[in-house]
Formats: C-alpha cells, structure tokens, sequence
C-alpha cells in the first residue's frame, strides 16, 4: 500500500481525484480543497525539495544534533514566504500568502521534519510577526522586503534561563537608555545587560529581536541587536533529546549598545508582545498537526509492509483501531487550525484561541507519535523508521509558545472570567 494513496475497501471503490491531492491520506476531510491551484503547485515544489534533498539526510543530521546547512539556500531560494507565482496580475507587487498557505507550508515542512519546520518559522513566523507587529511603518518599510527574501535574518529572542512561562512579570534582560554625549555619535542608544535562552537559529541569525525591560519605567521594549556585537556572546545548548538538528543557543548580553534606530517603535510593553505571541501559537499548532501527520503516514507505511505471523501488521485488528485513533487525531487537529486560520484571516485574534489550538492539537500530537511508535515497535526507536524522530521532537513542540497548562489557563479565564494564574 502506498501513503500516497487512498486504499480502496470492500463496500467502496480507489478515489481517483483523491489520489491526486497532496494529503490524501492524512487529510480525510480534505482541508486542502480551500488552497487555490497555485498555492497547491508551490507546496507541491516544496513536496518534490523535501522528498528529494532533505529525507535522505534527516536521520543522520538528527543522530548528529547537527543541522543540514546545505539545505538552508535552496529552502530560501523556493520562494516560499510570498511566492511570486501566486500575485495574480503580471509585474505587480507581490501580495501578502494567504494564511491557509502558510498554515500548509507549516505544516508540509513538519510532516518531514519538525526542526526544518521550526527553522523556516523562525524567519517566517517569529522574526516576521516580531517586525509585523513591533515595528513602525517606517520600519517596516526597510525591514519587511530584507525579511521576505531572507536578506535580513532575525530571531525572536524572549525566553531567558530562569523565565519561560513566567516570562511576562520574570523577564529580567535590561535596557537603559543614554542621551546627549554619552550615548556616542550615534545620537540616542540603549544599553542591554541580560541572557535569552533556547534560541533556535541564532548562530546563522543576522539579527536578534531581542526583548528587554527598560529600567525606567519598567515597561518590557524591543531591539534588533547585530549577533556580532560587542558584548553578545551565544553558545550552542547540547545535550537534546528533541529538535536535535535545530541549533538552540543560550544568549549572553553583557553592556551590548543598541542604537534607538534599531528599537522596535511600537513595543511598550508586554502587551504588545502578547500580541505577538496570539499569532505565532497558531504557526506552532501547525506544526504540531503535520507532526502528527508525518508520524501517521510513516507508521502507516510501515505497517503495511511489515509481515507478522505471516501477515501484514496491517492486517490486524488492534493495529487497525490505532491506526484509526491517529487519524482522528490528525483530523481533529487540522479541522481547529484550519478554522482558526480562517478566522485570522477576518482579523479575529484572541489569546484563548491560539491557546486552545496550540494546547489541543499539542495533546492529540503526542498521543499520535505514541501510537505510531507503538504500531512499529520495536523498530520505532530507531532512526529508520522515521517514527522515532517523530516521537522525539513531539516533545519539544509540546512545551514551547505555551505549555499545556499555561494554555489551558489562559483558555480557562476567557470561559470563566477569572484569572488563576499565581502572582
């Protein structure tokens, strides 16, 4: 049996439109018709590179904790963030990928790999909500076109060593700002003294959106500060057991002089981050769907060839209803991002939203890469499966924009209007 392909049953006959669809296994209530034709061919060329260039290298470079820089240009250069080919009237501007696109460059990326799809959101999710969001317009309008092309590398740099899901009133990074002559012929200039860790990306970054709190009034501000300059010092974090091929760094910012230019003008405070945040959760419950979707497939795959007591584990009953669970996870979590995409794209941004879609699609996840590895046993452990690398990064996933539990908080104050969050 193929994953590429519905199987055809005793009371209904092969689908053949289906066949041709993109997801055709993992997509059973065919979400993909909502992409338009040409959205469907740029996913489709991203298929051909992932299938071709980047699988064949995954189990190494995982194995490794390394990452496969020779994939980076060649990412970039399918011009996935706003593809040309999708503005309709010749020679006019590019206009802006629509988010269910974006959801399914998501989740195509992580169907093959959850670090090359943490990767690739690292530009065109958290370091472009970072400039969409924070910037001004002026800003926006040197920054945008340099982030869009890949021209200005960034990364969003807000979690620190002691402050995760207390980040909001833990942040201890500082900003201080000097004017007249001790500020230096630059005009006005920030100081920052601090550290940020779990950094994806940074040591290939250009720039760190880094997140700070100003010493005067206390209000938390943002800047792009050069990876190079005096005073930043990254160091890469071993030692992982998931998202091994992203490289995570921990920051050190030690006297580090940030010209007023480079501040973020429209961050004043955590609440502007926050809104930074309600938007990146959705990329992260993408991610978490087409996990689900690449260890289902694979564990489908599997099981389909694999022979046990003369049979194929395919076969089997209990094999079957676990099969079946996957798939109910799967559809489930892609019903909820695609309808809260859908309504993004009308403007509705709600914290509880992205918290529910980022904490339920991150449950049903790990159940999914659980039974997958179950499914394939013993050979699940094992990097040749691709399960095993699936079941790994999951956890990853399941922790990061929010755990479980700061998800369901914030979910469980907009239902009950009270706040039980510790202070």
């Amino acid at each position: 049996m193929s994953v590429g392909a519905v199987p055809a049953t005793a009371s209904s006959a092969p689908d053949t439109a289906a066949q041709e669809r993109l997801y055709s296994v993992c997509d059973y209530y065919d979400a993909e018709s909502l992409l338009t034709d040409g959205e469907r061919r740029v996913l489709g060329r991203l298929r051909e590179f992932l299938d071709a260039q980047a699988r064949p290298l995954l189990a190494d470079y995982w194995e490794r904790g390394d990452f496969p820089d020779q994939l980076a240009k060649p990412l970039i250069d399918l011009d996935l963030m706003e593809p040309a080919e999708l503005t309709q009237a010749p020679g006019a501007e590019r206009a802006p990928a629509r988010g269910i696109y974006q959801g399914f460059r998501i989740f195509e990326l992580a169907r093959t790999d959850a670090s090359l799809a943490t990767f690739y959101t690292a530009q065109a999710g958290l370091f472009r909500t970072a400039i969409r969001v924070g910037a001004s317009a002026e800003q926006q309008a040197e920054w945008m076109p340099k982030v869009i092309d890949f021209s200005l590398k960034g990364v969003f740099s807000l979690t620190e060593p002691e402050s995760g899901s207390d980040i909001a009133g833990g942040l201890a990074t500082t900003a201080r700002r000097e004017k007249g002559r001790e500020s230096g012929p630059d005009g006005d200039t920030w100081v920052l003294d601090g550290a940020k860790r779990w950094i994806g990306g940074a040591a290939t970054a250009d720039v760190l959106a880094v997140f700070a709190r100003d010493v005067a009034d206390g209000q938390v501000k943002a800047f792009l500060v050069d990876r190079e300059a005096a005073g930043v010092t990254l160091e890469k974090i071993h030692g992982k057991t998931a998202l091994r091929m992203m490289q995570n760094a921990h920051i050190t910012l030690d006297a580090v002089r940030v010209p007023e230019t480079r501040r973020l003008h429209n961050v004043d405070s955590f609440r502007d981050v926050a809104a930074m945040l309600r938007a990146m959760r959705s990329d992260v419950a993408w991610i978490a769907t087409g996990i689900q979707a690449g260890a289902f497939e694979a564990a489908l795959k599997y099981v389909a060839q694999r022979q046990q007591f003369g049979r194929p584990l395919a076969s089997f009953q209990l094999v079957q209803e676990k099969l079946a669970r996957m798939l109910g996870n799967v559809t489930s979590s892609l019903s909820l991002v695609v309808r809260l995409t859908e309504q993004q794209a009308k403007g509705i941004y709600r914290d509880q939203d992205s918290a529910l879609a980022k904490m339920q699609t991150s449950l049903q996840m790990r159940e999914t890469v659980a039974l997958a590895r179950e499914v394939v046993g013993g050979n699940g452990i094992t990097l040749a499966s691709d399960v095993a690398r699936f079941h790994a990064d999951a956890e990853a996933v399941y922790s990061y924009e929010g755990t479980h539990e700061i998800n369901a908080l914030i979910v469980g104050r907009a239902l009950t209007g009270e706040s039980a969050f510790t202070r």
